[in-house]
C-alpha cells in the first residue's frame, strides 16, 4: 500500500514526500501545486497518425493506398496492411507511455513493461528468457512491440487476442511483475499526478482498471515501424537497397527458400500458429506451446509466427532465445524438416518447413536483407521521471 509522508508546503516550491512500497522506501513524484503541474500530456499525435477535429489519432501509411492480398498468395510488395487500432486522444496514448515506463505497475515497484520491452533493445530485452521480479527467467522470450497495433493474436502461443487481454498476463503473472487488481488500483489511485492525469484524459474522480488497460493499449498501439530502407524500396525508391540486399529479397520470396509464405510482407508474419520443430536450449524440456491454450496436439510446440520487423535489434530468436545469432536461425531451416525432433517426440511439422538446401552465399544473402527491416525513427521519448516518483527501472532485465 503507498503511504504519503509528511507534505512540505511553500507556495512556489515542490511538495515532496515518501511512498512506502512493502518494506522498501522510495522517493515520491514532485507534486506541484495542480496550476503549474509537474507532467503533462502531449496534445499531437506520434508520427504515422494524423490528428481529426474530434481530437483523435489516426493512422496513416502509404501501405494504405494498396489493396489486401489476403487469400491470394504473396504477391509483390505493394501489398495492403491490416486496420490498426486508433482513434485515441495523443492525451490518452501519453498518458499509455507513463504507464508504459513506470515501476509503480509491478508489486514491489523494480520493474515496468520497458524492462522487458526495452525501445532501445528493439522493444524487447536482449534475453533468451525475460526475467520477472523474483529475478528468475520466466518460460519464454519477449517478442518486439514495433507494430502490435496490426496483429489479431498475441503471446508466443496466440492465446490473447487483444491488447486488454494480453496485458493481463504480464501485469498479473507472479514471476513477471507480480501485481494484483487490487494492489494496481490502490497503487495509482494512490499517486496524486495519476490522479489528475486520468481526471484529464477521462473525466473521472478515480482510476479504473479498464483506463489503466486502454490507456497502454493506446501506447503500444502507436509503435509503428514501416519507414525501413524496405519500405522506401518497396513503394518505389530503388536505390534503397543495395545489390546485394535486393538479391537476398530475391531469396527470400522466391519457392525454394519460401521465406514470404509465413514471413509475409508488409508486416513479415501471417499471425498464424506454425510448428517448425525447434529445438530447446540444452536442459529445457519441450515447450508445448499452442497445445496448452485448447489441447489441440496438431499445435504442440506450435507457436506464432513472429515478425521480422527490426529483427536485428532482437536477438536472441525463437521463443526460447534458442538461437543468437540471424544467421543461426536461418541455418536452422536450412537444415531440413523436423531435423532437431527428438526420437521419441511427435511433431506436426508445418508443411512449408521442407528442405531448401540453400547455399551458404544464399543465407548470408537473406541476413543482408532482414537487415533492411530496421526502422527506428519514430521511437518514442523516454520519459525522464513517471508520475509515481520512483526511478525509472533498469533498462533492460539484464541488469536486474
Amino acid at each position: 500500500m503507498w503511504q504519503v509522508g509528511p507534505k512540505i508546503k511553500h507556495a512556489s516550491a515542490v511538495i515532496t514526500a515518501s511512498f512506502f512500497v512493502g518494506a522498501m522506501t522510495v522517493p515520491a513524484a514532485y507534486v506541484k501545486p495542480s496550476d503549474d503541474p509537474a507532467f503533462t500530456l502531449k496534445t499531437h499525435c506520434p508520427p504515422s497518425f494524423h490528428l481529426t477535429e474530434d481530437n483523435s489519432c489516426q493512422f496513416s501509411n502509404m501501405y494504405m493506398m494498396y489493396k489486401s492480398l489476403e487469400n491470394v498468395g504473396t504477391g509483390g510488395l505493394r501489398k495492403g496492411i491490416p486496420d490498426p487500432r486508433d482513434g485515441f486522444t495523443p492525451q490518452e496514448i501519453d498518458l499509455g507511455r507513463y504507464l508504459f515506463f513506470d515501476p509503480a505497475l509491478s508489486k514491489d515497484g523494480s520493474m515496468s513493461c520497458a524492462s522487458c520491452h526495452d525501445p532501445d533493445m528493439g522493444f524487447a530485452d536482449n534475453r533468451a528468457r525475460s526475467i520477472g521480479i523474483t529475478g528468475e527467467e520466466v518460460s519464454r522470450s519477449a517478442p518486439t512491440l514495433w507494430n502490435s497495433s496490426f496483429l489479431n493474436i498475441y503471446f508466443w502461443d496466440g492465446r490473447a487476442a487483444s491488447y486488454e487481454e494480453q496485458m493481463l498476463g504480464p501485469l498479473y503473472a507472479e514471476n513477471e511483475m507480480g501485481n494484483t487488481r487490487e494492489h494496481l488500483l490502490e497503487t495509482l489511485n494512490g499517486i496524486p499526478e495519476y490522479i489528475r492525469l486520468f481526471k484529464q484524459v477521462y473525466d473521472s474522480d478515480g482510476i479504473s482498471l479498464d483506463q489503466v488497460y486502454t490507456a497502454l493499449a493506446a501506447f503500444e498501439g502507436s509503435l509503428i515501424s514501416l519507414n525501413s530502407r524496405y519500405d522506401q524500396y518497396a513503394h518505389g525508391y530503388h536505390a534503397a537497397l543495395s545489390e546485394k540486399e535486393i538479391a537476398g529479397l530475391n531469396v527470400f520470396r522466391s519457392f525454394v527458400a519460401r521465406c514470404a509464405e509465413c514471413h509475409t510482407p508488409p508486416l513479415f508474419t501471417n499471425q498464424q500458429i506454425a510448428v517448425i520443430g525447434t529445438p530447446e536450449p540444452e536442459g529445457m524440456r519441450r515447450d508445448i506451446g499452442a497445445e496448452a491454450v485448447d489441447g489441440d496436439k496438431t499445435l504442440r510446440g506450435g507457436f506464432k509466427v513472429p515478425t521480422l520487423r527490426n529483427i536485428t535489434k532482437t536477438t536472441p530468436y525463437m521463443h526460447s532465445g534458442r538461437f543468437e545469432t540471424l544467421r543461426d536461425a536461418i541455418e536452422f531451416y536450412n537444415k531440413g524438416r523436423g531435423h532437431a525432433v527428438g526420437k521419441d517426440e511427435e511433431l506436426e511439422i508445418h508443411w512449408h518447413i521442407h528442405e531448401p538446401d540453400l547455399t551458404d552465399d544464399e543465407l548470408d544473402l537473406i541476413v543482408a536483407f532482414l537487415g533492411t527491416l530496421t526502422d527506428e525513427n519514430f521511437k518514442p521519448e523516454t520519459p525522464k521521471s513517471v508520475p509515481s516518483g520512483l526511478p525509472l527501472a533498469p533498462a533492460s532485465a539484464n541488469d536486474i
